[in-house]
């Protein structure tokens, strides 16, 4: 039994059938390149995976990966290359055998169009001789038609019949021709591209049986060593540690905010300017009261809020204090690399150019300068960069410590004071420029790393407000025994001077004269 016998009347139904052996061809070899993927994936994960369940069983694991990585190989090249191969040579065998199948179906059914028209032809001429014999006969049995019509008629008659002839013989000739190409399409040249059709698709589905066998294989092969690698696995499988893994998922998710406080009773019988408690859902854990206008937003509690899409900025302080200051050290150890790597580059460029200057024919000392000099430029953008980075991660430690200080200590004791010292108070503008000008000039030293930068309080008093922007009660009693610090008694109203710049500490002026700065956290504050 062959195609071109049995289905010699099913070009539609062998051309569908012949795609969907060419598809699934081409969805086998694509899922064996995803599994070869998988399998790249998973010897990488098993090779350089960072758990530590999987540290005592490394060298098990290399072995495993080692085999994954040879199936993956296998399948790549004896697989997915032989067949996506083969499957390009098949679309191209398929597509010239249904062009020549289209052509013979499209010169038959040009065949049949012109036999169709000169059949209309004859059957044309035909009425039209026999209307125009009808018309002379007519005309002769009429007495008052003249013998110059008659003839006419007549004339006319012999010639619509003679046309009617020829269309008979034309349509006779073109019926002969159409029935000799019907009989050549559909018993021999249709079944022919028929069987070469089924011959393709018998080799399709021999190689592609052959693929089959080939993907069980490549795991046949590896059987053996990946049971002995699973052997070693069990064995040391006892080295799992359980705390180890909870440890790592605190430090990796811990946020670092303080846990809110109970929410204050507001009386809103009574006409009096409400100020929310430092205790307050509302009230950030910094004593900082949530400020209602442009660019002020609630803050944020977690435990009732919805996510909301967050601007991610520079500095992270978008994201919680724990998290934005592992970030930062990320940013600072990837910029102390980026630096050691140019500061090695600039001296390799050194040592070249001098090579150059003793050794002129080995090269041109001033074609190496474009590269020093956009080397040097590097160097002192990544070393802003640092000192930029390293200012920002002392403020989010600060911060972090403050955080847990005030979480731990909220309802038994006054929160401690921020760890960082306050900014320099004194009226002493031109000294305090002149240590901005020359910390902006000098590298951070190492002692200083840890330690938060404030030069933004300088810009800030160089240009003081006149007057108080707003008031805040002292809620516990502060000892200013440090420099730029100002005593308070517990329940002291204070006029406030300038809000809290992130560092914990606020700037306040008493009534009976003096300022300085006292921790957020000690004040509930109102601004103007």
């Amino acid at each position: 039994m062959d195609w071109g016998t049995e289905l010699w009347d099913q070009f539609e139904v062998l051309e569908r059938h012949t795609q969907w052996g060419l598809d699934l061809l081409d969805r086998y070899v694509k899922f064996v390149k995803e599994r070869t993927e998988v399998e790249q994936a998973y010897a990488k994960q098993l090779r350089f995976s960072q758990q530590q369940s999987f540290v005592q069983i490394l060298q098990e694991v290399n072995d495993f990966a080692g085999q994954r990585e040879l199936v993956a190989e296998n399948l790549s090249v004896r697989v997915c290359l032989e067949l996506a191969k083969y499957s390009q040579e098949m679309k191209h065998e398929r597509k010239m055998h249904f062009q020549e199948g289209r052509r013979a179906q499209q010169q038959l059914e040009s065949g049949f169009k012109q036999l169709e028209n000169s059949k209309r032809k004859f059957e044309r001429d035909c009425r039209e001789a026999e209307k125009a014999a009808q018309t002379a006969e007519r005309l002769d049995q009429d007495i008052n038609a003249t013998k110059a019509d008659v003839e006419k008629a007549k004339q006319q008659a012999h010639l619509r019949s003679h046309m009617a002839e020829e269309s008979k013989n034309e349509y006779a000739a073109q019926l002969q021709r159409f029935n000799r190409d019907q009989a050549h399409f559909y018993f021999s040249q249709m079944p022919q591209i028929f069987d070469k059709l089924q011959d393709m698709d018998e080799r399709r589905a021999t190689h592609l049986g052959a693929g089959y066998g080939l993907l069980s294989e490549a795991e046949l092969q590896v059987v053996p060593i990946i049971a002995k690698c699973l052997e070693g696995m069990k064995v040391a499988a006892d080295a799992v540690d359980a705390k180890n893994d909870s440890q790592v998922l605190i430090e990796l998710h811990k946020s670092g905010f303080a846990r809110p406080g109970d929410v204050e009773f507001e009386d809103f019988s009574q006409p009096m300017n409400r100020v929310p408690s430092d205790s307050s859902l509302g009230t950030p854990s910094d004593g900082r009261p949530e400020l209602r206008g442009p660019g002020r937003s609630r803050a944020k509690r977690w435990p009732f809020s919805k996510k909301n899409k967050t601007v991610v900025t520079e500095d992270f302080s978008h994201l919680p204090p724990e998290q934005q200051r592992k970030r930062l050290q990320q940013q600072l150890e990837e910029r102390s690399r980026e630096l050691q790597k140019e500061v090695d580059q600039r001296e390799a460029l050194k040592k070249m150019k001098d090579v150059y200057e003793k050794t002129p024919q080995m090269g041109d000392p001033a074609s190496l300068e474009p590269r020093i000099t956009e080397t040097l430029n590097n160097i002192e953008r990544l070393k802003l960069e640092v000192q930029k980075y390293e200012a920002w991660l002392a403020e989010a430690e600060s911060r972090v410590l403050s955080n847990r200080g005030d979480s731990l200590g909220r309802h038994t004791r006054p929160p401690d004071p921020p760890a960082s010292a306050p900014p320099d108070s004194s009226n002493s503008n031109n000294s305090r420029s002149q240590d901005n000008k020359e910390s902006s000039e000098e590298p951070l030293s190492e002692e200083g790393q840890d330690a938060p930068i404030y030069t933004e309080f300088d810009e800030d008093f160089e240009e003081e407000p006149a007057s108080p922007i707003g008031h805040c009660v002292a809620i516990y009693h502060f000892e200013g025994s440090s420099e730029g610090t100002i005593s308070m008694a517990e329940g002291e109203d204070l006029s406030l001077m300038e809000e809290d710049k992130g560092d914990g500490w606020t700037r306040v002026r008493r009534k009976q004269g003096g300022e300085g700065y006292v921790p957020t956290s000690y004040l509930r504050v109102t601004l103007n």
